[in-house]
């Protein structure tokens, strides 16, 4: 890790800038990026990226690296270090106006380091840097979930994750009144937020009334969780406290939902190690602690930032369970709008009409059922007969007698051949005898296989869309190719 020392950044060329960035473009699809490609990136004359590079490399802003393992897969090249990173980011924030000066370094953890920063207003503000990659902490697979599904990554690019993650969270919680600092800007791996007046808690020796304190900070992890988040992180650390007894909650890339597999386990951590501090440091404690079964879910923030343990599966269950509630009330719509799409499809009038007629065979030795349950069967048969998009038949159902469901035969010998098997013709149950034989409504299903259909769709449409992506996508890589032919051509 390289000293922060912003002192080089005023004297810094639009080449030198353009340099970097072209080198962390790179850096998306390269762990080490050639120098033919930083040229062509850059789009710096003949033989001026190579002086530049040298510059920067000599202030420790790139790195060379060409180490033997490399070398014998011709794999050579320049990499950003973290103060160019930092230089990127300064660079940004400072051409928003969001910061005119870098003061001294008030905090450090294991995963950023904090310092005062100024405006052009002398208004003291907080830069936070985030520095994933430390010898302490490097097990980000089992502690955070910034990876998801990503297969390989850097530290810088984890930096900016956990950069975004966090900020949204602050966005939002300052957003609903919780005590947070105010966030100001962010950009790559940078925070800029509101300065905190107050003092750590795991300095501070002595409290005037620790039971109050103690139940500040009990509601205030109610209060998260009801939200639908847990910190994870609640301790001395992470909590500030000010003259008047002021609690500011701070660092929060780490919250995950209360639909976390292991949400129960972090919320009863989160209350024992404010149990412990306030027993160990100023020897108070109390039987009244919160549960997490006693909790009553109010909101759901952990939906509006995605907060790890909220899934896609769980957002669809929630909605499902909101719009149950207006099922039945939305029934007598869909009714008229299948209906509508019924006299839509005129052509495949006849061959439906048909399928009716034989599906009507096998109900007929059971109870008749009434006429306006016989229409809503024949409406549901037909969207689910005809309709391409649902699920075809296994094999084994299309034997010779259920064939006949799903296609029927006109030919008189057929027919006569089956008068003559009635015990197997018995045996075979309609789509119309089975939606007849269930117990749940027939307003439901309708909504059921209206989903699914609306799901088909979109995954159709989805598809089509990232055939399309993945087209441009390869168009683009073939161009800088050639182009990179002929650069060195």
């Amino acid at each position: 890790m390289g000293k922060f020392d912003v002192s080089l950044i005023r004297y810094l060329s639009q080449e030198d800038y353009r340099v970097l960035t072209a080198i962390e473009m790179g850096m998306r699809n390269h762990e080490l990026v050639p120098l033919h490609l930083i040229a062509v990136i850059a789009s710096l004359k003949h033989g001026g990226c190579h002086k530049v590079l040298r510059e920067l490399v000599r202030y420790k802003l790139v790195a060379y690296d060409a180490t033997a393992r490399r070398k014998s897969c011709n794999n050579e090249g320049y990499r950003l270090t973290n103060l160019g990173y930092d230089y990127l980011a300064l660079k940004a924030l400072a051409a928003r106006d969001v910061i005119n000066s870098v003061g001294n370094q008030i905090g450090v953890g294991k995963e950023s380091d904090v310092y005062i920063v100024a405006n052009e207003n002398d208004e003291q503000m907080i830069l936070k840097l985030h520095r994933l990659g430390r010898t302490c902490f490097r097990q980000l697979k089992n502690k955070r979930d910034y990876l998801k599904h990503r297969q390989g990554y850097s530290w810088l690019y984890l930096a900016r994750l956990a950069a975004m993650k966090e900020f949204a969270f602050m966005k939002t919680l300052y957003e609903h009144k919780f005590p947070v600092p105010k966030p100001i800007d962010f950009n790559r791996h940078c925070i800029v937020m509101e300065l905190v007046d107050g003092y750590p808690l795991c300095s501070i020796k002595d409290i005037d009334k620790p039971g109050k304190i103690y139940d500040e900070l009990m509601l205030l992890i109610v209060r998260l969780a009801s939200s639908g988040l847990i910190h994870s992180d609640f301790n001395e650390f992470n909590l500030m406290i000010s003259d008047s007894g002021k609690i500011t909650m701070i660092d929060f890339p780490q919250m995950v939902s209360t639909s976390h597999l292991n949400a129960e386990y972090y919320f009863d951590r989160d209350v024992q190690c404010v149990r412990d501090f306030f027993r160990r440091r100023f020897e108070f404690e109390s039987d009244s602690y919160p549960k997490f079964a006693d909790i009553q879910r109010l909101h759901t923030l952990d939906n509006d930032v995605r907060a790890s343990g909220f899934s896609k599966e769980l957002e669809k269950q929630f909605e499902e369970v909101s719009e149950t509630l207006g099922l039945r009330q939305d029934a007598e719509h869909e009714n008229h709008s299948s209906e509508e799409e019924e006299e839509e499809d005129d052509d495949d009038e006849d061959s439906e009409t048909e399928e009716e007629e034989i599906e009507e065979k096998p109900i007929s030795s059971s109870a008749p059922p009434s006429q306006p349950e016989t229409d809503q069967i024949t409406k549901l048969t037909k969207i689910i007969d005809t309709n391409h998009l649902l699920s075809a038949p296994t094999v084994e159902e299309l034997d010779e007698n259920k064939n006949r469901l799903y296609k029927p035969f006109h030919d008189d010998n057929k027919e006569e051949e089956d008068s003559i098997d009635n015990d197997d013709t018995k045996s075979t149950i309609s789509t119309s005898q089975k939606l007849s034989s269930l117990s749940i409504d027939k307003d439901y299903v309708r909504a059921k296989v209206k989903q699914t259909l609306q799901r088909k769709l979109k995954q159709q449409h989805r598809r089509l869309c990232t055939k399309g992506e993945a087209a441009l996508v390869t168009a683009q890589r073939r161009d800088q190719r050639e182009t990179i032919e002929l650069h060195l051509e």
